[in-house]
């Protein structure tokens, strides 16, 4: 949206989706419409620039018309990759947006104002980047990260083998901001084929 914050949104769906039983969870239908869509859906109307971090063959969401950009480090080695594939899209694509926001195409209960709370600490001058918290309980990979430290993600992940995200986010101010977990934790993800069925039971609830 061209009156957002210079954010490019990241929807992070490179992973395999093992307990899912393979395959996309993110195309799993919640309520008619696939989680994807639902997670879309609250995402885009908060960043200016939206894609979405995918590996194998793009056309499966071509439906969406959001760029797809695959993992530049092989392997599968985990989200940090997902991050940064989106932190050189937004550097090639997207001049204009010096942060990235990410999140996974699992969480169809996103905050519609996740964005904008987790850019203020980091504007603010309080953090280098920020991660989403709620119920006790932190989710690394639902934050806002400088497209300026691209550079020292590649060298972590690619010369260092440094996967874990936390392990990456503790050499910088980490700003957690925390999100209410009522009526619906906004960070449920569908991981599981019983989570679906949660899910649909929650999203009449959700805000």
């Amino acid at each position: 949206m061209p009156d957002a914050p210079p954010v490019v949104g990241l929807l992070l769906a490179g992973g395999l989706s093992r307990r899912m039983g393979g395959g996309d969870k993110s195309l799993r239908l919640l309520a008619g419409r696939p989680v994807l869509a639902h997670v879309i859906e609250r995402i885009q109307p908060q960043v200016r620039r939206l894609c979405l971090n995918a590996n194998g063959d793009p056309s499966r969401f071509t439906i969406y018309g959001l760029p797809v950009v695959p993992d530049s480090v092989e392997g599968f080695v985990g989200p940090l990759a997902g991050v940064l594939a989106g932190l050189d899209w937004a550097a090639a694509n997207a001049p204009d947006c010096h942060w990235v926001a990410s999140a996974p195409t699992d969480s169809p209960f996103l905050p519609r104002d996740l964005v904008r709370r987790l850019l203020s600490p980091c504007l603010a001058g309080e953090a280098d980047m920020a991660c989403a918290t709620s119920d006790g309980q932190a989710h690394p990979v639902v934050g806002i990260w400088p497209v300026s430290l691209r550079a020292e993600l590649r060298r972590a992940l690619v010369e260092e083998g440094v996967r874990k995200v936390d392990l990456w986010t503790a050499r910088y101010r980490l700003a957690q901001v925390e999100f209410s977990s009522e009526p619906v934790d906004p960070f449920f993800n569908a991981n599981r084929p019983e989570d679906l069925a949660e899910a649909e039971r929650l999203a009449s609830l959700a805000p």
